[in-house]
């Protein structure tokens, strides 16, 4: 029996504890309601308010004070008196810390007479999902987000942190446990305009140099439909940023299998496999990227000069007449073919310099010339394609050096000397 008595005296505080008037709270009502408010003395009031009763009902007023400020900032607006966006930006965030403190509080399960536990203040939940949809969509004053403009307003001032929080919030509205009843939901559709302040606030996130906060708004958006290739090509730079190997090639493979189009992704992972020492790995990517895009001219070149890298001279011959045949026009494409036969006379060369034997080294030396004059043709062609190609030149000018006796290569030589000093 004693038992059941203190359970029903809890009951009774609990129950009546919040219609008591809060002689703070009313004092910032005061302050906040008057013909000329004072929002800095019902600040004051209401921290005196939240130390003595930190109930919902409080919460709800501290949240009232910032809500206010902002619509009045909104109200001076539209009468072309003097507005602060920073101010009620600021205060319009005040407001929902305040909000979701208080709708926690209000949520908390006590005893009813009965002994059943309900919600400490059921009314409260949808008396601030009330505020909370005007915040998301507008209200008399403004006809967008009081959020959206005040991220919009912080980012022109450079202030990228703090537009990422702005856009956050504003973001995060749908998805507050206040902001679940279905009719509410239908108000705040994830349409287009939605999907653009998500973009927006991983791009705020990015130029902040929040690298764990981008990513994850990055990767919420990566399969989506809002610029999804720059979206991609952020979430690279990012883990790039982080020195997360596997996570910005795992990016880079699946863009470039979904935007085969988009030459970005696949020249940036080849040149990871390039520079990490993986030139056969990049190959075969090419080789799958090919497949996949026969009619990339480039794909054909940055294989073909793969190859030739790693001695696969006839491969390479096979990816530069391939890259021909989807560009005529690609000088690059007939370089290589002549840098084929290029790097071979090279390596001759060296070979040659170790013979001693006079006979076997002249044998070398005409087989390693023959090797240079069958690159001279590609390299003339390719400069005919691309006549200021400063590489070109300078090859030129080292193989009409190379057989400047024989009758005409003198005269060459001469013309491409003078050209390149008038580079």
């Amino acid at each position: 029996m004693k038992k059941t008595l203190i359970l029903a005296a809890l009951v009774l505080i609990s129950a009546g504890c919040f219609a008591q008037k809060n002689p703070a709270t009313k004092k910032a009502k005061g302050y906040m309601l008057a013909d000329t408010p004072d929002f800095t003395a019902a600040r004051a009031a209401i921290k005196e308010a939240l130390e003595t009763e930190p109930t919902a009902e409080t919460y709800y007023w501290a949240g009232m004070i910032g809500y206010k400020e902002a619509q009045r900032e909104d109200y001076n607006q539209v009468m072309g008196m003097n507005y602060d966006q920073a101010k009620a930006g600021a205060a319009t965030l005040e407001s929902i810390e305040y909000w979701l403190k208080a709708d926690e509080l209000a949520q908390v399960l006590v005893p009813n007479k009965k002994g059943v536990e309900v919600p400490t203040d059921p009314k409260m939940r949808a008396k601030l999902a009330k505020l909370m949809l005007e915040y998301y969509k507008g209200n008399e004053y403004i006809t967008m987000g009081e959020l959206v403009r005040y991220g919009s307003y912080l980012n022109d001032k450079r202030d990228f942190a703090g537009a990422y929080n702005a856009f956050k919030m504003h973001i995060s509205i749908p998805d507050m446990p206040m902001m679940q009843d279905p009719k509410i939901q239908k108000e705040m559709p994830r349409d287009t305009t939605y999907q653009q302040y998500r973009y927006y606030t991983a791009i705020f996130a990015v130029q902040a140099e929040m690298h764990d906060e981008a990513i994850a708004m990055l990767e919420a958006l990566k399969d989506g439909d809002q610029e999804p290739i720059s979206v991609n090509q952020f979430l690279y730079q990012e883990y790039v940023a982080i020195n997360d190997t596997a996570k910005f090639v795992e990016t880079l493979q699946n863009a470039s299998v979904r935007f085969p189009q988009e030459p970005w992704f696949i020249q940036n992972l080849i040149n990871y496999y390039i520079f990490s020492g993986q030139e056969q790995a990049a190959v075969d990517y090419l080789a799958q990227a090919i497949a996949r895009e026969p009619k990339v001219a480039q794909y054909h070149l940055i294989k073909g000069n793969l190859n030739v890298n790693l001695g696969n001279f006839d491969e390479a011959m096979v990816d530069f007449d391939n890259a021909l045949a989807v560009d005529p026009t690609l000088a690059d494409a007939m370089a290589g073919k002549g840098r084929v036969y290029y790097n071979q006379a090279v390596k001759l060369n060296e070979e040659a310099a170790m013979i001693s034997d006079n006979k076997a080294y002249k044998q070398a030396d005409e087989k390693m010339k023959a090797v240079f004059r069958q690159s001279l043709p590609y390299f003339e062609q390719a400069h005919e394609m691309d006549p200021n190609e400063i590489q070109y030149l300078q090859i030129l000018k080292g193989l009409y050096y190379r057989f400047r006796t024989e009758p005409g290569m003198q005269a060459k030589y001469d013309a491409i000397v003078e050209k390149l000093n008038n580079f």
